[in-house]
């Protein structure tokens, strides 16, 4: 007779939360593609949560990431991360450019689906503790730099996708020249209470083509990310 075999019940509350969040929170947002769903069940989130709030690992909410100096940055939820993947359908030939590398959780996912990341984060902090992350789950082929991300990288330019982990007024016309023919951009733009999704995808055509053309895709509220230049505020 075998003898039977006892589960681990902390393991299977991290699976059933990990299952709960998948199905009540994510697909339900229009998330339906079987590829980013298997991806968000197969990456450990929380082992990229900080440790005081690794029990919110699989909430509905963004979680605090707290450094030494600067403004606090958040990891996005759950729902916002994977519909952002979604509509960028990232290929595995395809190189791309993160601007915020917050805790790493993007980078990670965004490293299982193309060829080649680079995350650039401009707290040093956060830099440390997103690259830590990344080498634990054995991210590879995902780069952690400590550096002002409105600029991107142009020496490493161009990238077939750029995406901006944070909230911004205004996608700077410099990140769109450092996409290739035909790349994308996410974004979260705009200013508090309104903000929204946006893709934009560069002209397919020559490389000396600037033309971008953007989708709205869904209203959200995500952290500013640092460094991006706020609009002028007129006091009368």
């Amino acid at each position: 007779m075998n003898p039977s075999i006892k589960k681990d019940p902390i393991s299977m509350d991290t699976e059933l939360a990990r299952f709960n969040m998948i199905e009540q929170q994510i697909r339900p947002w229009d998330v339906l593609d079987a590829d980013v769903l298997a991806l968000l069940a197969a990456v450990r989130r929380e082992d990229f949560v900080p440790a005081a709030y690794r029990s919110m690992a699989f909430v509905d909410t963004e979680i605090p990431l707290h450094t030494a100096l600067g403004p606090a940055q958040s990891m996005l939820a759950p729902r916002v991360e994977a519909r952002l993947l979604q509509e960028l359908a990232v290929g595995k030939h395809e190189r791309v450019l993160e601007v915020g590398a917050g805790s790493g959780f993007m980078a990670a996912l965004l490293g299982h689906q193309a060829q080649q990341v680079l995350s650039l984060e401009i707290d040093a902090e956060l830099a440390v503790f997103a690259a830590d992350n990344l080498r634990r789950a054995g991210s590879s082929n995902v780069t952690v730099r400590h550096a002002d991300g409105s600029k991107g990288c142009p020496g490493e330019a161009p990238f077939d996708v750029i995406v901006l982990s944070g909230s911004v007024p205004q996608v700077p016309a410099s990140l769109f020249d450092q996409l290739k023919p035909g790349g994308r951009l996410v974004a979260v733009v705009g200013q508090l209470p309104i903000m929204r999704a946006v893709l934009y995808t560069r002209s397919a055509g020559s490389p000396t083509d600037g033309a971008v053309a953007s989708v709205d895709l869904f209203d959200t509220v995500a952290p500013r990310l640092t460094g991006f230049d706020e609009p002028s505020r007129f006091q009368f």
